[in-house]
């Protein structure tokens, strides 16, 4: 009887560890934090780049976008298009009004407005994900706080490397799984 407390206890523990670790990670993250944030700023201290400055970003979060479909468009570019709002020859052009974006590797990602004068005007995105090979910055994983966020200085900087099989995005994957093969070891 009481190896079947234990195991009860092991199940629910491990259970709610993972469910947390996996709510740690690769979270969805409304831009701007609002629906209605996909608009010209009404001031530079109103830019979707300020809201981004506070927030981190890792791989395996996702953006999601929400918008008037019929009136706008979010286009994902490089660089060089981000700075000249160059709508033409996007990497991604999407444009139904509910867009979700999956930030699969680290360094810096361009968005714009499908309108060329909505992007003049600064309705435009730029992020800066994390890389994975310094593992998981604050939260869950770490006493410390994060350190502050890039900021649109990095517009000059290099892009740093993509990380394959990193820490961050295998601990992402982990939840269920890793739950099954530990009870699988537990009651065994």
């Amino acid at each position: 009887m009481a190896r079947r407390t234990l195991v009860e206890a092991s199940f629910t523990f491990f259970f709610f560890f993972f469910f947390l670790v996996d709510l740690a990670c690769c979270k969805e993250i409304l831009v701007g934090g609002k629906p209605s944030a996909w608009k010209i700023p009404s001031s530079p201290s109103d830019s979707l780049n300020k809201w981004a400055e506070s927030l981190r970003f890792h791989v395996g979060d996702s953006l999601v976008w929400k918008y008037d479909g019929e009136k706008d468009s979010v286009l994902q570019v490089t660089k060089e298009a981000y700075i000249n709002c160059n709508t033409t020859n996007p990497a991604a052009n999407y444009s139904n009004g509910d867009t979700k974006v999956k930030l699969e590797r680290s360094g810096p990602f361009f968005f714009i407005s499908g309108s060329k004068s909505n992007c003049i005007e600064g309705e435009k995105l730029h992020i800066v994900v994390m890389s994975s090979r310094g593992g998981h910055t604050g939260g869950f994983f770490s006493g410390s706080a994060p350190s502050p966020a890039p900021s649109t200085a990095i517009l000059g900087a290099t892009a740093v490397a993509p990380a394959t099989g990193g820490s961050a995005s295998l601990t992402c994957r982990v939840g269920v799984l890793g739950f099954l093969g530990l009870l699988g070891i537990v009651l065994l």
